[in-house]
C-alpha cells in the first residue's frame, strides 16, 4: 500500500471517528431529556391585573405575504389590552413598509397599541432593528416574532408567568409546523426541528446546560437583555449570541415545551440552504466570540462540555463533505488490495452515528404527540437531505473560521401552508449559489464508485454511499431546476 493510500485511510477513519463523536451526543442528550424532565410550572400565576407590560416586537424585511398574517394573529392575543403594545420593525425595502403603515394605522384605530417603526439605515440588520425597538418599548418583557409565525392566541399567557421568578432572563416556546406535509423536503425540516426543540432543548434546560433562544417565539425580559450588552451584531445570529451573553451575565432561560407557536418552513431549496448557511456560519462565529470566555468562566464542567458540543456542532458539516470525498476512496483501496472484509470496520462507525440521530428523533416525535413509528420511517431520507447541505453548511462554517464576513440573508416566505398553494410565481427568492454544481459533481464522482462496487460485488459499503449519492442529487438537483 502507497503512502497516499495510507494517508487516505487514516483520514477518512479520523473523520469517521469525529463524525460518531457529534453522533453519539445525541444519545447523551437523549438520557439528559429522559432523566431530567418536567412539565412547566411557574413560581407564581398572575392575575389580570398583575400582568406585566409586553412589547411585542415584529422585525420584518419584505414580507408581503405574510406580515398581515403575522400581525392579525397577534392583535388576537388574549391579553389585557392596556398590557400590550406591537412594534413593527420594519426594514423593508419594497411595499411591505406601505403594507406595514397601513395595518399599523387600521389596527390602532381598533384601540390597539401598535406602532410602525420604519429604518432606512440597515445598520445591524435584524439584530439592529430589535436593538431600535428596544429604545422605545414601553414593556418590561419584549415577545419577538418573525414573519412567517402564526403565534395563538394564548401565547402571552401561557409564557409570561415565567416571568413571576426574577431570575429568568428569557422564555422560549417550542415550534410547530404549518405546512409539514408540503412536500418531503418539509418533512425533513419538520423532523429536525422536532428533534432540536423537544429533546435538545428540553434536555439542556433541564439538566441545568445553557440552551437558547431561537430568534423567534420568544420573551425576553428587557433588563437581562441591557445586563447582557444588548442586541450585538457581529455574528449573523444575533439570538445564540445574546442568549450565551445573558446566561454568562448569571440570567437563568425558561423553556416552554407545552406551548407552541406555529410557523411556516421554507419549500424551496435555495430558500432552506439560505437559512442553514445563516444558522451554520452564525454558530460558529458565536463559538469564536464566547467559547474562550465560556471556558475562562467558573461555570460547572458539564455547562462547558455541553456548550462546546452546542456551539461547535456544525464542524460536522466540514467533517462530512471531508467523509464524502475520502469514503469512495477508501472503499476502492480497500477493494483492489482484497482487503473486502476491512468493509466491515466502517460498520460500527456509521451504524452507531445513525442509530443515535434515528432514536433521538423517534423520541422527538413521541414526545409532542405525532405519530413516532411513521415519522421514524423519514428519519433515513431526512439524514439523506442533511448529506446534501453538508457542502452549503461547510462553507458557512469555513466563512465563519476564517473571519470572513457576509450579510444577514433573510429567508424568502410566500405563505404557503397547503400544497394548493404556488410559491413559484412570487418574488422572493432563495439565494443563487455555484455550490449545486459542485454537489453534483460530488454525486457523480460518488456514482462511478457505486457502479464499480457492484462490477466488484463488494456490497458492504453500499447502504451509506447510496445516502451520500441520493443526498447531493437530490440538493443539487432540487437547487437547479426549482431556480428556472
Amino acid at each position: 500500500m502507497s503512502s497516499i493510500e495510507q494517508y487516505v485511510l487514516i483520514g477518512y477513519f479520523s473523520v469517521l471517528f469525529l463524525l460518531t463523536l457529534y453522533g453519539a451526543h445525541r444519545y447523551t442528550l437523549t438520557y439528559l431529556f429522559y432523566r431530567n424532565r418536567r412539565p412547566f410550572k411557574p413560581k407564581k400565576i398572575y392575575t389580570d391585573d398583575e400582568m406585566p407590560h409586553v412589547t411585542v416586537q415584529l422585525p420584518v424585511f419584505n414580507e408581503k405575504y405574510v406580515l398581515e398574517r403575522l400581525v392579525e394573529a397577534v392583535c388576537k392575543f388574549d391579553y389585557p389590552l392596556d398590557k400590550f403594545e406591537v412594534q413593527i420593525l420594519d426594514d423593508s425595502t419594497d411595499d411591505t413598509q406601505a403594507l406595514g403603515a397601513r395595518l399599523a394605522e387600521e389596527y390602532r384605530a381598533k384601540g390597539y397599541d401598535i406602532s410602525h417603526i420604519h429604518r432606512v439605515d440597515r445598520t445591524g440588520y435584524k439584530a439592529g432593528a430589535l436593538e431600535a425597538g428596544t429604545q422605545v418599548a414601553k414593556g418590561e418583557l419584549l415577545a419577538v416574532f418573525d414573519a412567517d409565525f402564526v403565534p395563538p392566541p394564548h401565547f402571552l399567557r401561557g409564557t409570561v408567568h415565567a416571568f413571576s421568578d426574577p431570575e429568568i432572563g428569557m422564555a422560549q416556546v417550542r415550534w410547530s409546523h404549518i405546512n409539514r406535509d408540503y412536500s418531503l423536503l418539509t418533512q425533513a425540516q419538520a423532523l429536525f426541528l422536532d428533534g432540536h426543540f423537544a429533546i435538545e432543548h428540553a434536555a439542556r434546560f433541564h439538566s441545568g446546560r445553557f440552551f437558547n433562544f431561537n430568534g423567534t417565539a420568544g420573551i425576553w425580559r428587557r433588563q437581562c437583555i441591557t445586563d447582557a450588552g444588548g442586541w450585538q451584531h457581529d455574528t449573523i445570529t444575533e439570538d445564540l449570541d445574546l442568549s450565551y451573553r445573558a446566561q454568562l451575565a448569571g440570567w437563568k432561560f425558561q423553556y416552554i415545551n407545552e406551548v407552541e407557536a406555529p410557523a411556516e418552513l421554507p419549500v424551496e431549496m435555495n430558500a432552506f440552504r439560505t437559512q442553514q448557511h445563516r444558522w451554520a456560519k452564525g454558530s460558529i462565529e458565536t463559538a469564536r466570540k464566547l467559547l474562550p470566555r465560556l471556558l475562562k468562566s467558573k461555570l460547572p464542567f458539564r455547562v462547558k462540555t455541553e456548550a462546546i458540543f452546542h456551539l461547535t456542532g456544525n464542524l460536522s458539516y466540514l467533517l462530512m463533505v471531508i467523509l464524502a470525498l475520502l469514503m469512495p476512496l477508501s472503499v476502492v483501496i480497500r477493494i483492489q488490495h482484497n482487503w473486502h472484509y476491512t468493509l466491515l470496520a466502517d460498520i460500527p462507525f456509521l451504524v452507531g452515528g445513525t442509530v443515535s440521530l434515528l432514536i433521538f428523533y423517534a423520541c422527538s416525535q413521541k414526545e409532542i404527540g405525532e405519530p413516532w413509528l411513521a415519522r421514524s420511517a423519514l428519519v433515513p431520507m431526512a439524514l439523506t437531505i442533511g448529506i446534501g447541505m453538508s457542502l452549503n453548511n461547510c462553507k458557512a462554517v469555513l466563512e465563519a473560521l476564517v473571519g470572513y464576513r457576509t450579510e444577514f440573508t433573510r429567508t424568502p416566505k410566500y405563505n404557503v401552508q397547503s400544497t394548493l398553494d404556488n410559491w413559484k410565481s412570487k418574488l422572493y427568492k432563495g439565494h443563487k449559489t455555484w455550490l449545486p454544481y459542485f454537489e453534483l459533481l460530488i454525486a457523480l464522482y460518488i456514482s462511478a464508485v457505486v457502479i464499480f462496487v457492484f462490477y466488484k460485488q463488494s456490497y458492504l459499503s453500499l447502504p451509506f454511499l447510496l445516502m451520500f449519492q441520493l443526498g447531493f442529487f437530490y440538493v443539487s438537483l432540487n437547487s437547479l431546476l426549482q431556480r428556472r
